[in-house]
C-alpha cells in the first residue's frame, strides 16, 4: 500500500507539473476517441471517416472548452444519420436541441459525462459512470447521464434499423418520420437505464457526503447494489431487453474501477480521526476532522568520505 501511495503522489506530482501540456491532451484523445466510436458506429458518410479529418477536428478541441467536444460530436452523428436518412437526421437534429437547452441550463461543466457514457456503452461498462459522477460531482449531474443514455440509445436504435429504414424508402416522409421517432420513444431498455442511472448518481452522492468513516467506500457498495436491484426489476417489470449477466458482470467491473477512483481523489486516514469543538458568539461548532493519507518520496542522503583525508592523518 505505501509502494502505491508514492506512486500516487509522484503522478499527483507530475500532472500539477505538466498540467498546462497534459490537460490539451487530455481533451485531445477525449474527442479522438469520441469521434472514432462514432465513425465505427454510424460511419454512413464516408468524407467524415477520414482519420485525417478526425484528428484535425480532435486537435481542433483540444484548444477549446470540453462542450466544443459535443457540438462536434454531435454534428458527426447528424452527418452521418442525413446520409443514412434526412428523417433520421432530423430527428436527432431536434433532439439535440432539446438536450442542449437542458444540459447547459443544468448541468454545463459535466461534458466529460456526456462524452465518456455512450463510450462506456460500447465498453460494455456504463455502470461506471454513474458510481463516478455521485463520487465526483452533484446530484445535477443525473441529468448529465440522462443525456449520454439518450444518445447512445439513438444512435443504436438507428444503426440496428437500418434494413428498415431502406425498406421504407419509397413510403412518404411523414411516413418515415413516424416510424424513426415511435421507435425511439417506445424503447423501454432507455427508459429503465435512465431511471436507474439516475438514482445510482443521486444515492451515492447522498452517501458519500455523510459524516461516517469509509463513507465513499460505502456509497460505492450501495450504489453499485441499487443500481443492479433497479436495472433488474425494471426490466422484469417493463419486459425490457437487457442481459442480467451482462448487468451484474458490467456492475461488479465498474464498482473495482470506482475503487480505483477512490484510492486516487479520496484517501482518508481513519484511524488519527479527530473530533474538534469550538465557539463563537452565537454557536457550538462540533466538527470531525479526518487526514488525508500523505506520503512524500523518501530523499536519499549520499555521504561522502574523503579517504585523502584520511589518508594524511594517518601519517
Amino acid at each position: 500500500m505505501t509502494e502505491l501511495l508514492l506512486v500516487k503522489e509522484t503522478v499527483k506530482t507530475f500532472v500539477g507539473k505538466y498540467e498546462v501540456y497534459l490537460k490539451p491532451l487530455g481533451k485531445f484523445l477525449l474527442a479522438f476517441a469520441a469521434l472514432f466510436m462514432i465513425n465505427k458506429s454510424t460511419g454512413y458518410m464516408d468524407k467524415l471517416n477520414s482519420m485525417s479529418l478526425v484528428l484535425v477536428v480532435a486537435l481542433l478541441c483540444s484548444f477549446m472548452p470540453l462542450n466544443f467536444s459535443i457540438i462536434c460530436a454531435a454534428a458527426f452523428i447528424i452527418l452521418h444519420l442525413y446520409a443514412l436518412s434526412m428523417e433520421c437526421a432530423l430527428v436527432a437534429l431536434i433532439l439535440f436541441l432539446i438536450l442542449a437547452l437542458v444540459y447547459f441550463r443544468f448541468a454545463p461543466k459535466d461534458a466529460v459525462i456526456v462524452l465518456l457514457l455512450p463510450m462506456c456503452f460500447y465498453l460494455k461498462i456504463p455502470y461506471v459512470i454513474p458510481v463516478c459522477a455521485g463520487l465526483l460531482a452533484t446530484p445535477v449531474s443525473a441529468v448529465s447521464v440522462a443525456c449520454g443514455v439518450i444518445v447512445y440509445y439513438m444512435v443504436s436504435y438507428v444503426a440496428g434499423n437500418v434494413s428498415g429504414l431502406s425498406a421504407l424508402e419509397a413510403e412518404d416522409m411523414s411516413g418515415r418520420f413516424r416510424y424513426v421517432v415511435d421507435g425511439f420513444l417506445k424503447n423501454k431498455t432507455m427508459a429503465v437505464v435512465m431511471v436507474a442511472f439516475a438514482v445510482t448518481v443521486i444515492i451515492v452522492y447522498l452517501i458519500r457526503r455523510l459524516s461516517i468513516d469509509h463513507s465513499w467506500t460505502i456509497a460505492i457498495v450501495t450504489g453499485t447494489i441499487t443500481q443492479m436491484v433497479v436495472l433488474l426489476l425494471g426490466a422484469l417489470m417493463m419486459d425490457a431487453d437487457v442481459s442480467m449477466a451482462g448487468i451484474i458482470i458490467g456492475s461488479l467491473v465498474s464498482a473495482g474501477i470506482a475503487c480505483v477512483v477512490e484510492f486516487i481523489m479520496f484517501q482518508m486516514d481513519y484511524s488519527r480521526a479527530e473530533q474538534v469543538q469550538f465557539e463563537d458568539d452565537e454557536y457550538y461548532y462540533y466538527v470531525k476532522a479526518v487526514p488525508k493519507v500523505m506520503l512524500s518520496k523518501p530523499e536519499k542522503t549520499v555521504k561522502k568520505i574523503n579517504t585523502q583525508r584520511k589518508k594524511k592523518r594517518s601519517h
